[in-house]
């Protein structure tokens, strides 16, 4: 079995000193060596009996593991979901975004397509039942923005299921995502990837790694593509970037590393397909002739106006110290801004009313002729928006132990400002409308687009108190509890363009008396603070080694405005200043087995989140809202992971989930208590086989099933999509020691689906069809 190895600790051994309770708490207050402590401890008397000296223990189980210092224990030994998609599995799929590593966990992804007027950017992803766009991470620090993530510089992507409040503060109710950057290290490497596919993809990416010295490293990663997006006309992602690593102190007790990042997106963004005529599709008043005539899902709505320009940089600066093998202090100071400017022309595909079917956005000429109807885009979809991060995060970790009983300690402490400023947007635009069935992106009018002066700030501060502690009771019973507490304040502060017209505008300002009609004035200047208290407890009983059984317990909070430091003093509004903190509760109960002599480990998991405090209609309280909304997700998780011969590997994941509304108004279409964008099943598998000759053959297959869509009063668009299908297939082969070629295939059947819908159902992402990228990955 293949052994764990973690950069951020390592696993305990046998210590040359013995550590008592005095010292462990003497050390945890004045964060002084061990050893020293120890010195002044033992000089005179001490009524405190000596601990034990910790056995060696040598840790089994898979060939990857987490990296983050908050969690003590292997996968095996840790009482939660966690999944860890590593590089060689996603370089096997060519996978190259964060939605496409996503692909492997069962019932993640991007199944939201946005508002009505609001079409969705960047890794919007939904994980049992909730938006989880909000709780990504870069090595344990929050990633602010809604943009697309690469790969290019990520050894694994950390997939932490159930609430995860106690791990990083406020977050999605259902779970976080960790992106693991590479680093320099003490080997000298070189490697190259450069694809070529169908529909124009291009990339290539590079990554170099050298000594300094001794002690010092530098590597250096980039990345740059040029690719349409397979299926879509005039979509296109290209981006260019580079993440440099120095580390200093490598292989001593002190270690320092400088990690800095720099990406450029310029994007042809993609607004989406009509859902008219698809087999879910409803015929609204007028449109009844269009049944069974969808249009084609590779066509373009879009203008050449449209774009998503998108500047990423992030600077961390790690410093790492073993005062022992048992005692270990770390401090990571992280700087980041994304600033992403974008604008996408969209539609709503309206009929009209009997009578007058030719009043909505869809006419045409000749009602028995297709090539006369047009579509009308007069909806806008932008953003000019910077978001920066300033984080502190301190980790003390102690494993040390009290008679009996072996202790694996992590506590910290976390400094955080994070910051975002939206500028508003004017159009004047005077396209023209689109062939329905053969559009044109160019010739389309004219548009003017620029800043309208308004502009909303938000900004949450916080300070944070955590400790984890994994007491483990001999070789068969662990217990593990984490509390943390974050002390926040979120100041938000808008401005607004007011109008004197009378009847007010939908969405319109009213004018102050006195104020000229176009003024710019205040809209908002809020504050929200409170301490959130979150928690997670724990316990692993292994009869035998390669087996653990498990349950937990877990508690955590979103206060108002923690996902967009956005507030307000809408009754309908979660982010309403006077509300108080969604609250997710999770019960988990599982078992993880790792077969003995491999690397195979099989796991399953049981859950419940509870999820209250959410915002519901209520006629019994003034505004008519109140926080008595109750929803709740529950469901089975197995997964296969490993090796199952020193050729043979595979990961496999299924999910079946039961995701309702338990308390307040149904949230979908259909007037179920579902929730929405959320299958009830989803499976996942990926496999392959090396032979001897050096030739790689696998393969997988992707099942989601159909999603329920939002409520908001739309007539005659799809209420639900239908589940889909879709298998994948990757053969390389080893020309020499150095080159391997690789050729994956998407989607082999060719198979049309939606991916994701968005709230009113007149818009639809369509999934990509059958795909080839051919690839020449090189090491030295």
């Amino acid at each position: 079995m293949v052994h764990i190895k973690s950069r951020k600790h390592a696993v305990p051994a046998k210590s040359p000193q013995s550590l008592t309770a005095a010292t462990l708490l003497t050390s945890l207050a004045l964060g002084l060596p061990a050893s020293a402590v120890a010195q002044e401890v033992d000089s005179g008397p001490s009524p405190e009996p000596q601990a034990k000296t910790l056995e060696t223990v040598e840790v089994h189980g898979l060939n990857s593991f987490v990296v983050s210092p908050k969690f003590t224990q292997t996968l095996q030994d840790t009482p939660q979901t966690i999944e860890v998609l590593d590089k060689e599995l996603l370089q096997q799929q060519g996978a190259t975004t964060l939605a496409e590593a996503l692909r492997n966990s069962p019932g993640v992804g991007t199944f939201y397509a946005g508002e009505n007027g609001n079409t969705t950017t960047g890794d919007a992803l939904y994980m049992r039942g909730f938006d989880t766009s909000s709780s990504i991470f870069v090595d344990g620090a929050r990633d602010l923005g809604a943009v697309s993530r690469d790969l290019f510089n990520i050894d694994q992507v950390e997939v932490v299921k159930g609430p995860a409040g106690t791990d990083t503060g406020r977050s999605a109710p259902t779970g976080a995502i960790n992106m693991v950057s590479r680093q320099a290290s003490l080997r000298e490497a070189a490697s190259a990837s450069i694809s070529a596919g169908n529909d124009g993809q291009q990339r290539a990416t590079a990554d170099w790694n050298t000594r300094l010295g001794e002690t010092g490293a530098l590597r250096l990663s980039g990345m740059w593509q040029d690719s349409d997006v397979a299926g879509r006309d005039h979509v296109n992602n290209s981006r260019w970037g580079i993440a440099p690593s120095l580390g200093f102190g490598l292989g001593s007790d002190t270690r320092v590393f400088l990690n800095l990042l720099y990406v450029k997106q310029d994007n042809v963004p993609d607004g989406l397909v009509p859902t008219i005529g698809l087999p879910s599709w409803a015929p609204q008043p007028g449109l009844e002739q269009l049944a069974g005539h969808p249009v084609d899902p590779e066509n373009f709505y879009g203008s050449e106006f449209d774009h998503d320009d998108v500047t990423s940089q992030m600077a961390t600066l790690r410093f790492e110290h073993d005062f022992s093998d048992t005692l270990k202090l770390s401090n990571t100071l992280r700087w980041g801004k994304t600033r992403q400017d974008y604008l996408i022309t969209a539609f709503m595909g309206t009929g009209g009313t009997p009578g007058d079917e030719q009043a909505g956005n869809i006419h045409w000429t000749d009602k028995d002729d297709l090539s006369t109807y047009t579509l009308a885009r007069g909806t806008f979809s932008s953003r000019d928006q910077q978001n920066t991060i300033l984080t502190d995060q301190l980790n003390l970790r102690a494993d040390f132990a009290t008679g009996a009983v072996d202790h694996f300690l992590s506590a910290g402490l976390e400094l955080t400002r994070e910051e975002q400023t939206a500028h508003g947007i004017a159009i004047d635009s005077a396209l023209d409308p689109a062939s329905l069935y053969n559009p044109d992106w160019r010739g389309t009018g004219t548009l003017a687009y620029g800043r309208n002066g308004t502009v909303a700030n938000g900004r949450t501060d916080t300070a944070a108190l955590y400790a984890f502690d994994t007491l483990k009771f001999g070789e068969r019973f662990l217990l593990t509890a984490g509390v943390r507490a974050d002390r926040y304040t979120t100041r938000y502060d808008a401005t607004g363009i007011c109008t004197t017209v009378v009847p007010l505008p939908r969405r319109g300002i009213a004018c102050p008396s006195g104020v000229a009609d176009g003024s710019i004035i205040s809209i908002a200047d809020l504050k929200s603070s409170d301490t959130l208290l979150n928690y997670k407890l724990g316990a692993v009983y292994k009869p035998v080694e390669v087996l653990s059984l498990y349950a937990n317990a877990a508690l955590s909070q979103q206060p108002p405005g923690g996902a967009n430091f956005s507030l307000s003093t809408a009754a309908n509004s979660a982010d309403n200043v006077n509300n108080d903190p969604q609250k997710a509760r999770t019960y988990e109960v599982g078992a993880k087995w790792v077969a003995p002599g491999s690397g195979l480990a099989l796991n399953l998991a049981l859950f419940q989140t509870t999820v209250t405090n959410e915002i519901t209609a209520d006629d019994t309280v003034p505004g008519g809202y109140s926080q008595t909304g109750e929803k709740r997700v529950q469901g089975v998780e197995v997964s296969a992971v490993g090796n199952i011969t020193d050729n043979w590997n595979i990961s496999l994941g299924y999910l079946h989930q039961d995701a309702s509304v338990r308390e307040g108004a149904a949230v979908s279409e259909d007037g179920s208590n579902h929730l929405t964008y959320t299958p009830d099943e989803a499976i996942t598998s990926w496999t392959t086989y090396q032979f001897p000759s050096g030739l790689t053959v696998g393969g997988g297959i992707r099942y989601t099933g159909g999603l329920h869509r939002g409520s908001d009063g739309a007539v005659g668009t799809p209420e639900y999509t239908k589940s889909w299908t879709v298998y994948d297939a990757m053969v390389s082969y080893a020309i020499s020691d150095n080159v391997s070629l690789r050729l994956n295939g998407y989607n082999l059947f060719d198979k049309q689906y939606v991916a994701a819908i968005n709230k009113s159902g007149y818009r639809y992402t369509p999934g990509a069809p059958r795909t080839f990228v051919l690839s020449a990955d090189i090491r030295f």
